[in-house]
This record gives C-alpha cells, sequence and structure tokens, in this order.
C-alpha cells in the first residue's frame, strides 16, 4: 500500500471510522468501502434508504457571458437545452473521440453552471477545462470546498422531507432545488443518482458537513437508515448498467461504443465530434453489453469473452454476483457482430467456459 499521505481524507473520515467502516485508498482518497457488509448495505439502499458519503468527487463552477459555448465545446452531450434547475449527464471527450470523463452538468443560473467530475480524474479534468478555455469563462475548483451525500433508497425522499419544507416530491428526475435543508441555506438538492434506487443527492459546504450528515440519520431512523460504502455503490449501479469511468469507459473507449449515443448529439461541434459522426455513420467495431451468467460464477474485470468455438470476442469491464437477482451479471466490450440480445457467450472463469446470455440493460427492470 502507498504511503497514507498520498491519499487525501475527506471530511468527514474520523466520523466513518467511529462508525466502524473500513477505509480504503480510492481516487487518490481514503473512502468508506463498508460498514456491515456488502450485500446487507445493498439490500438497504434497494429496499429502504442509505447514505453515500462521496464527497472525493470534483465540483467546478463555470460562470460568465461564455461559459455555455465553452461547456458547448468540450461535452458531447447539448448544453443549451438546460435551464436553471435543470442538470445533464454528459461526457468529455479527447482529441481521438475517447472519453476523458463522464460527468453531470448543472445550471445553476443564467450564466452559471457546475461540473461534477470523477474523483479520480479531478486534476486531469480540470487542466482540460483550463486548457481549452480559449472563451474566458471564470472557473472555480470548488472541490475542497463541497460534501456530497447521495441519500438514497425507496424511503429517501420521506427521510428527506422531514428536514425541508421545500416539496421534494415536485423535483423531477435530473433536476435540482437550492433549499433550506436541516436548517442549512442554499445545499443543493438533486434528484439524480447512481443506484436507480431513487432518492437524493446534497451538495453542502464542508463545514456544514457534519450537521446535516448527523441530521438526515436522524431523520432516517424510522426507517433504518444506514451508511453505505463504496461495495455497495458498485454492485448498485452494476444492476442499473450505469458505467463506472476507469472500467466501462475510459480514454480508449468512445462514447459510441458505450452506449452512450444518446449523449452524444451532433448539432454543435465539439471536441472530436467529427471523428464520432464518422464512427456513427460507420458503425463501431465494439460494444459495451450487459450479460447474465446462466451457470454459477462470478465474472470480473478483464476475464475474456468468448464465442462458442472458444476464441476471445472481447472482455467483461465490470462483474459482480448481483444480490437482487442472485446471479452473475456483468458489462464488457465484445465485436459488434455478437452484441445482440439473447446471444450466447462464454466467460472465461478459472480455466473453465461458463455459458452467459447477453440481456438488455438495466438488469433490473423498476
Amino acid at each position: 500500500m502507498e504511503e497514507q499521505s498520498n491519499y487525501s481524507k475527506i471530511p468527514l473520515n474520523d466520523l466513518h471510522e467511529s462508525l466502524g467502516a473500513k477505509m480504503v485508498p480510492f481516487a487518490g482518497f481514503y473512502m468508506p468501502v463498508r460498514y456491515s457488509g456488502d450485500i446487507d448495505e445493498h439490500n438497504c439502499v434497494r429496499n429502504g434508504v442509505g447514505v453515500f458519503d462521496v464527497s472525493h468527487m470534483g465540483e467546478f463552477l463555470v460562470e460568465g457571458e461564455n461559459a455555455l459555448a465553452l461547456i458547448q465545446k468540450i461535452t458531447s452531450n447539448d448544453v443549451a437545452t438546460l435551464t436553471p434547475g435543470k442538470a445533464q449527464y454528459s461526457c468529455l471527450p479527447n482529441a481521438n473521440g475517447g472519453i476523458i470523463d463522464d460527468l453531470l452538468v448543472y445550471m445553476l443560473a443564467e450564466n452559471k453552471y457546475m461540473l461534477v467530475v470523477n474523483a479520480s480524474n479531478i486534476e486531469k479534468d480540470w487542466n482540460w477545462v483550463v486548457k481549452n478555455n480559449t472563451e474566458g469563462a471564470r472557473l472555480t475548483n470548488i472541490s475542497d470546498q463541497t460534501v456530497l451525500f447521495a441519500v438514497q433508497g425507496p424511503d429517501a425522499i420521506k427521510t428527506l422531507q422531514k428536514l425541508s419544507e421545500l416539496n421534494l416530491s415536485a423535483i423531477p428526475y435530473y433536476s435540482f432545488a437550492n433549499a433550506n435543508i436541516a436548517g442549512l441555506d442554499n445545499v443543493l438538492i438533486s434528484a439524480t443518482g447512481y443506484t436507480g434506487a431513487g432518492g437524493f443527492e446534497l451538495y453542502a459546504s464542508k463545514e456544514h458537513a457534519e450537521i446535516l450528515w448527523k441530521a438526515i440519520f436522524a431523520a432516517g431512523a424510522e426507517f433504518s437508515i444506514k451508511p453505505i460504502g463504496l461495495g455497495a455503490r458498485d454492485t448498485l449501479r452494476l444492476e442499473m448498467g450505469f458505467c463506472l469511468y476507469g472500467n466501462d469507459i475510459d480514454d480508449t473507449t468512445s462514447p459510441l461504443e458505450a452506449g452512450l449515443g444518446w449523449i452524444t448529439k451532433f448539432n454543435n461541434p465539439f471536441t472530436a465530434s467529427e471523428i464520432l459522426q464518422k464512427q456513427k455513420e460507420s458503425g463501431v467495431k465494439r460494444k459495451l453489453i450487459g450479460f447474465e451468467l446462466t451457470e454459477r460464477g462470478i465474472p470480473r474485470s478483464h476475464y475474456d469473452i468468448l464465442n462458442a468455438e472458444g476464441e476471445s470476442i472481447g472482455y467483461v469491464t465490470s462483474g459482480t454476483m448481483s444480490p437482487t437477482l442472485g446471479k452473475g451479471i456483468g458489462m464488457g466490450y465484445v465485436k459488434s457482430e455478437y452484441a445482440k440480445t439473447d446471444q450466447e457467450v462464454f466467460i472465461a472463469i478459472r480455466n473453465k467456459s461458463i455459458s452467459a446470455k447477453i440481456v438488455k440493460l438495466p438488469f433490473i427492470k423498476k
């Protein structure tokens, strides 16, 4: 393990340790990977309510009359469709059409946006945005001053509604509001999340972290609220077929290969849009697919995906035993000719070829 000094601590590090969290190095930070156990935490979010401290994520403000022009240039989605109070999933393409990062774009107000990026990519993304800012937009990296709590699960809304006079059920999916919550002003309450279980993500100032965390847990006590670690976060997002940067998408994968054509809009030129437009017209040679094992086994990242003849046709990018389905599930890239729903493929697990079938994502149908 690397020296401790190489990793940052999130503001509530000591609180998580006191709750019995196992803290592990992740994306440059010490992060809680589990508290009671991955399956217990996973089921808590699917069926009740749990809270993730994801304060390691990065947040950049982009402001000024040219803010929109800059974000349109560097992201693949169409930012012009946003209005204040709306958020958008997007990606930052690199010069070759690969993905520097996937991110959320929030329109806070006219000429004011917030970009939320992955923790492992904060420095890389910031440098990319600064380098491409020929428009002269005002850029501020507020990552170190911001905490982010994801309150997820079917009981999330009942928990948080106790803490705010704002009608939370009136916030549509991928929308947000700035409101008073738990007596704290200007908390950004966003109807987004990485679990598919419903809920909200709360962005607040670092100095209010402990007050907000404790208020959420007091409000959720009657619903058996629990803190949730990165282990369950991974199985929850995988059941929904959500991509994880560094596994399912990276600098070498294009959004079209990754099934992210829906966030790749060609009505404005953006970085590598010509390359991606050609890819769209000619078709991609490989595609990201979801698969379920039809025999016992657990697929893992980097395992080979084989055809019936035992030839490698791709590789697994994410895999697990689904706590909800009770079977092995995964995602991976295969040659496009094999990327058909119900196609039988095989996963090479410990010198065995385990049968699997390609399925439509998400694995969990709401």
